[in-house]
């Protein structure tokens, strides 16, 4: 089977096009909602509690959403630079995290595709509470950047940075921002607020293609086999970058999740070998 990707595959003539219609995410936004049945995952996640992991939801669908990009969509791991579609060569995933009061800082999961979710659970865990004790990354510190901007300088600041490190494709280290900074998608958590369903916006200095945020889980009246029965549900709502991503990335991709959750006890072991992310060829810019 062949892993590698070619630029060609990146470019269709849809991208193109839309790169040249569509500005950085602003009137390029598409949404949809899924409704997962987790009553597995959920006992799946009272069995590791009560070994002594604590593994949450959030936890969970990090694992379910990496892998499914990785191994069912792996053409959505990309971002538009210059007019060009430029593959990842990792899988990194952004999880925003509350600061107990204080705002909210994000934990970034490399290679999530690629990790137990035990080991994914015990480094947000591990990250998020550093953070609250001050020790956020140099991107997630950023944010506090502007406010010492004078206001009328804010928004041109923002601009060139944008464009410095996204649009041209320079990093700038002390910042700490690249095009892979924000990750290759975001996973957001607005259940524990007591939401159901959240239609979130697509940062334009992020470079991802999609926010998929997480609803209240609720035990709900669903038809099994031609019978009314009580299971858990988990309401997802994706964003998406229509530059990037359509019905049919969409599908494939809601096919993965559902496949994943299914299956909670695989998301605790390794991938196999040839279920490796696919190894991407940055594509030539497009000037």
């Amino acid at each position: 089977m062949d892993m590698l990707l070619r630029m060609d595959q990146f470019n269709t003539p849809w991208r193109v096009t839309s790169a040249a219609i569509y500005t950085t995410p602003t009137d390029s936004r598409v949404y949809g909602t899924l409704d997962i049945d987790v009553t597995d995952a959920k006992q799946f996640m009272k069995e590791k509690r009560e070994a002594g992991v604590k593994i949450t939801m959030v936890h969970l669908a990090t694992a379910v959403l990496a892998r499914a990009v990785a191994f069912d969509v792996p053409e959505m791991n990309c971002f538009i630079r210059r007019g060009g579609v430029v593959g990842r060569k990792r899988l990194d995933v952004m999880v925003p995290v509350a600061m107990g009061g204080e705002g909210v800082t994000s934990v970034i999961v490399r290679d999530a595709h690629a990790r137990t979710v035990t080991s994914i659970a015990e480094e947000i865990s591990g990250k998020a509470q550093r953070a609250r004790a001050g020790e956020e990354t140099k991107a997630a510190q950023n944010k506090y950047l502007l406010n010492r901007i004078p206001w009328p300088l804010r928004r041109p600041v923002f601009r060139f940075l944008k464009w410095i490190t996204v649009d041209m494709g320079v990093e700038i280290k002390a910042l700490g921002l690249s095009a892979n900074s924000f990750g290759s998608f975001v996973v957001s958590d607005i259940g524990s607020h007591g939401l159901a369903t959240g239609m979130t916006s697509l940062m334009p200095a992020a470079k991802v293609p999609a926010v998929i945020v997480l609803g209240k889980v609720e035990e709900k009246p669903v038809v099994r086999n031609g019978e009314i029965v009580i299971r858990t549900i988990l309401p997802l709502t994706g964003t998406f970058d229509h530059r990037i991503v359509d019905g049919a990335q969409i599908g494939k991709l809601a096919r993965g999740i559902k496949r994943n959750f299914r299956k909670p006890e695989w998301l605790d072991e390794i991938p196999a070998k040839e279920l490796e992310l696919c190894i991407f060829e940055p594509a030539e810019e497009h000037h």
